[in-house]
């Protein structure tokens, strides 16, 4: 493989299509490292933020980029990886819908995306990797042996989002959540930068309707196809 010798399964899909609690799942399952792509992203905005770095600042925002302390933790099943930035617990800061907003806008730069690249790929260690993102397949990883496209309706999405924040006290509408989620799928599909869309040889699984352990099930079920 080009991208190194430990094996690597591409998780990619659009925000609430389940992607990050199957990926989670399936690296404890095989024993294999996590890397959540997008967690760099939002954590490249907050440290711009916090620093007062413009997002619009594209040659800040590589500096930013690059000179992230940045570690993955796992965490009971449920919940979203521990993402560890210069030893600070920064997990809850990087999900709210500010810094979500804030990474999908710096996402469509292609300098910021070049500056991070080699971050990703340096995560791919044995015995192998389960990687969480939008472009894992199609331009980090694309010699990737299992690639896999998580995708759900807007509404399930939306739904799932909903009840995620209401959990978390966070007074939001349902129609808010969906119609962000669609203007975030709009710039997401549409971006000149790596654009979401599955890689040719992925398989694609529409988690609509499905329970975590049947996704699971399913994903696992194409890795076992390898």
């Amino acid at each position: 493989m080009s991208e190194g010798s430990a094996p690597v399964i591409a998780v990619d899909g659009p925000g609430g299509s389940g992607k990050g609690t199957v990926t989670q799942m399936l690296a404890k399952k095989l024993g294999w490292h996590l890397l959540d792509s997008g967690a760099l992203y939002r954590l490249t905005a907050l440290a711009a933020t916090r620093q007062n770095v413009s997002l619009d600042d594209e040659a800040a925002l590589i500096r930013v980029a690059a000179s992230l302390d940045v570690a993955f933790e796992p965490t009971p099943e449920g919940e979203p990886v521990k993402v560890i930035l210069a030893g600070e617990d920064v997990t809850g800061d990087i999900r709210t819908e500010t810094c979500g907003n804030n990474a999908s806008k710096i996402a469509v730069m292609q300098p910021v995306r070049d500056a991070l690249l080699q971050r990703q790929r340096d995560f791919q260690q044995k015995p192998g990797l389960v990687a969480d993102g939008r472009d894992m397949g199609t331009v980090v990883f694309p010699n990737a042996p299992v690639k896999i496209f998580l995708t759900a309706s807007a509404q399930e999405r939306a739904r799932r989002r909903f009840g995620q924040l209401n959990a978390a006290g966070v007074d939001v509408s349902i129609d808010a959540v969906l119609e962000e989620i669609r203007v975030r799928d709009e710039r997401d599909m549409n971006r000149s930068a790596a654009p979401l869309k599955p890689a040719d040889d992925a398989q694609v699984i529409d988690s609509t309707g499905l329970s975590i352990k049947e996704v699971l099930d399913r994903c696992m079920a194409v890795v076992g196809q390898i």
